[in-house]
């Protein structure tokens, strides 16, 4: 389940003003006084995502999206209640005017795209994956499906295993210089890091009614490493 929410500034600032952790903090700050208020200390999964704010480009009276799921209905229930239509919404140091509120439901296609970088921790030394320096598809595909699955069976309680890997077919969204990876700035207990991950502009996956629910599931928590930090967004791509 998902909640959409439309916004835009009455000043002019840059994109980099509004981090990842300032919309993370201001998830927490709304869930106050309610039974999610204790999440942000909860060790493990916490079982919700968001998605970088869109269209890029700096904040003002122009329309801007972000996109936060879960499947755990009643956290976006809770969240959707305690968002106000016409408040303003904090983000760090900047105030930002809600236009929109909507709260709606997705089914999974046959291939996703990716709405913020994915993060998976590296093999042996507990740093994060980078093509740059590991330079391995097969780990990418591995880690990338055990950390689903894991994630699945800590919220549903039931084993599941899929055939084979999670996506059978993968086109990342090239950079500058045919780079892969790209670096964000994260806020992580009071200290900075620039966290590594991958953009993709098709994920293609071998839906169908026995793991259909799987992939429900994997698309509104998220894949990867820190979903709750704004990383590993999934949305059905269009047109599959």
């Amino acid at each position: 389940m998902r909640i959409k929410i439309e916004l835009n500034s009455d000043e002019r600032f840059p994109e980099w003003a509004i981090g990842k952790h300032t919309i993370q903090a201001m998830i927490y700050t709304h869930l106050n006084g309610t039974p999610y208020q204790e999440l942000h200390e909860r060790r493990g999964f916490k079982f919700f995502a968001f998605s970088d704010i869109f269209p890029s480009g700096p904040f003002g009276p122009e329309k801007k999206t972000l996109l936060i799921s879960s499947p755990d209905e009643d956290f976006i229930e809770t969240l959707y209640e305690k968002l106000l239509p016409d408040e303003k919404l904090y983000l760090g140091k900047h105030a930002l005017n809600v236009l929109s509120i909507k709260k709606f439901r997705l089914r999974p296609k046959k291939a996703f795209i990716t709405g913020s970088p994915v993060v998976l921790r590296a093999p042996g030394n507990g740093r994060f994956f980078t093509f740059h320096h590991h330079k391995s598809l097969a780990y990418f595909i591995e880690r990338l499906t055990e950390n689903a699955v894991e994630k699945y069976q800590a919220f549903t309680g039931e084993y599941f295993q899929p055939d084979g890997p999670i996506f059978t077919r993968l086109v990342p969204r090239i950079r500058k210089k045919g780079w892969i990876d790209v670096y964000v700035r994260v806020n992580i207990r009071g200290r900075y890091f620039d966290v590594p991950g991958t953009t993709w502009e098709y994920l293609e996956a071998p839906i169908n009614e026995s793991n259909r629910e799987f992939y429900a599931f994997l698309m509104d928590a998220g894949i990867g490493e820190l979903n709750s930090l704004g990383f590993g967004f999934l949305n059905p791509r269009k047109g599959a």
